[in-house]
């Protein structure tokens, strides 16, 4: 298995399962500040491993009305203050090639969202930056499908490289896991991620936007990591309810140490 090292954090490190979390966009930089130290204290005390995620631009919205996030400048801004302030390494989506660069200069990690997860010019864009790239699984793509993915990274001399599932399409609306993914994707030699809130997402569920089935969330991350997984990717609110995108999916962080604790009870046993 290839670890893929940032300055404080090792994926794939063994025994250590990793924690990707945040709000899912920027919605403030205090709410963004206050929830990153919240949740750096959680896994410090824990002793798990911490990457704050937050978009800037959510720039695949279904509705024209959705809240897309404050843009990459004042995006990166905030990013850059939760990376130095409380100095944890910090991931967030790329919409467009345009964009890389400039995230490249304050992204510890680059992610390529699922509906992007085959355009080839962005994930090449990305690998060509050397810095970590991570796959979001396209929600219509099978495991294996995402070995020629990864070729598009290494042929540009980059093998730091991260593997998120986040659930397949079952009919409309609607997304399921199957945990054989994991074994599948991790085959490939790379880090496997799961992504827990998305996984119980319900596409277009609120018509113009997405609903999403909160209360499977803990039952399937603790799943997955008995299964087998390097880490987790939740997206974490400290009022869901309110959140101003995809809140239906996202936990409570007030629930969010309980359930890291059973996680590392589960990691500990395997």
């Amino acid at each position: 298995m290839q670890r893929v090292i940032l300055k404080n954090v090792t994926i794939a490190e063994e025994g250590k399962l990793v924690l990707i979390a945040g709000p899912c966009v920027i919605e403030s930089e205090t709410l963004c500040l206050e929830t990153a130290k919240r949740i750096k204290d959680i896994t410090l005390k824990l002793g798990i491993p911490y990457i704050f995620k937050s978009s800037f631009d959510k720039a695949n919205r279904l509705s024209i009305d959705s809240y897309r996030g404050p843009g990459i400048k004042k995006g990166l801004e905030v990013l850059s203050k939760i990376k130095d302030k409380l100095k944890i390494p910090v991931l967030s989506d790329v919409h467009c090639v345009k964009d890389i660069p400039e995230a490249a200069k304050v992204l510890d990690i680059i992610q390529i969202p699922a509906f992007l997860s085959r355009q080839t010019d962005i994930v090449v864009a990305a690998a060509k930056t050397g810095k970590v790239v991570n796959i979001k699984k396209g929600q219509f793509l099978a495991p294996w499908d995402i070995l020629p993915i990864i070729r598009k990274i290494e042929s540009c001399g980059n093998k730091k490289i991260i593997i998120t599932e986040r659930g397949v399409s079952f009919g409309y609306n609607n997304l399921v896991s199957d945990f054989r993914s994991l074994e599948i994707m991790r085959e490939f030699g790379y880090p496997v991620i799961y992504d827990a809130t998305h996984s119980i997402q319900i596409p277009g569920g609120k018509g113009t936007s997405s609903g999403g089935q909160r209360q499977f969330v803990a039952g399937l991350a603790r799943a997955a990591v008995a299964f087998g997984c390097d880490g987790l990717f939740l997206e974490v609110h400290p009022d869901p309810d309110k959140a101003l995108c995809d809140g239906a999916n996202m936990i409570n962080l007030k629930d969010l140490e309980k359930l890291l604790k059973q996680v590392k009870k589960i990691e500990e046993v395997l």
